[in-house]
């Protein structure tokens, strides 16, 4: 007997921007999966799905404005971990929110990874980006730059080194993890010269971790390209997502890691600029929706 179809919990993101437009584009005919669509109630109205769930009215009264958006993204948001805690659903898609609305809105985190890992318990997650065989996983995120090296500690790789394992053995079928750690400083600190942080915070990390590196930067991506590291960790944001989009922009994925379900996204914005322009590219939301099939199925229970 067959397995059932994996179910998905998928979140429109902020009223105002791409997130409607590019689900309606992306939820096209050959997508294997159960969908249960959480958003706007005039917006959810007009995307075909098996399911819907409407958050409230968007276009007046409470639901204008930037914090009415902001609180339509978030609740859908826990709508969606709600349905996926309860074992509704496989796993979670949520379309792109705007930071400072979800702030003034109330929900007050960095960004979706770390509402979402709230909203999930509490435990150990982290943000990887995928795009082909490049998957990086961020030791920071939403952080200044200036606070960076502060917040890079051997003991916040190894963890970050130790979800993205689990991770990559629960959800990708990976028995084996190859890692790589990508440095701090430029040339990996060139022996101290240019930094000592390499050698003294991320060196160990590597080592207890059996991982490659620290490697520089301007190397480290390429040679994940080429397969021969399963996953690369970033020490922050930036050298991260850059090496992504470079990589495959318009068909990278978001995957919070960690989390007792898998939760996906596209790699883009809001885009309040093009927004109800019918010109926003899909395709990053269909490879999430696609990931979040393929996660699901290794994922879920029997």
């Amino acid at each position: 007997m067959s397995r059932r179809p994996p179910r998905l919990a998928v979140t429109l993101g902020d009223p105002r921007g791409i997130g409607p437009e590019v689900v309606a584009k992306a939820l096209a005919p050959g997508l294997d999966a159960g969908i249960t669509l959480i958003g706007a109630d005039e917006q959810i109205a007009d995307i075909p799905a098996q399911r819907k769930i409407g958050v409230g009215s968007w276009g007046g009264g409470a639901g204008s404005g930037e914090q009415g958006a902001g609180r339509l993204a978030g609740v859908a948001v826990e709508q969606a971990v709600a349905l996926a805690r309860d074992g509704v659903v496989d796993a979670i898609v949520t379309g792109p929110v705007h930071k400072h609305a979800l702030h003034v809105a109330g929900f007050r985190y960095p960004g979706l990874t770390e509402l979402v890992a709230h909203l999930a318990g509490g435990g150990e997650a982290a943000m990887m980006l995928a795009t082909g065989k490049l998957r990086v996983v961020l030791v920071t995120t939403h952080i200044a730059l200036k606070e960076v090296p502060a917040q890079v500690t051997t003991e916040r790789v190894l963890r970050c080194g130790r979800v993205t394992e689990r991770a990559l053995a629960a959800w990708w079928g990976i028995a084996r993890p190859r890692l790589a750690l990508c440095a701090l400083n430029p040339h990996a600190g060139e022996s101290g010269l240019f930094g000592d942080e390499d050698d003294r915070i991320l060196l160990p990390a590597a080592r207890e971790l059996g991982a490659a590196g620290p490697l520089p930067a301007d190397t480290v991506f390429v040679r994940a390209l080429k397969g021969e590291f399963d996953a690369v960790l970033a020490p922050y944001h930036d050298v991260g997502m850059t090496a992504v989009k470079v990589a495959g922009f318009g068909t990278g994925v978001n995957v919070t890691i960690g989390l007792p379900f898998p939760r996906v996204a596209p790699d883009h914005g809001t885009a309040l600029d093009i927004a109800g322009k019918g010109v926003a590219d899909p395709g990053s939301m269909r490879a999430a929706l696609e990931l979040a099939v393929e996660l699901a199925q290794r994922s879920r229970k029997p």
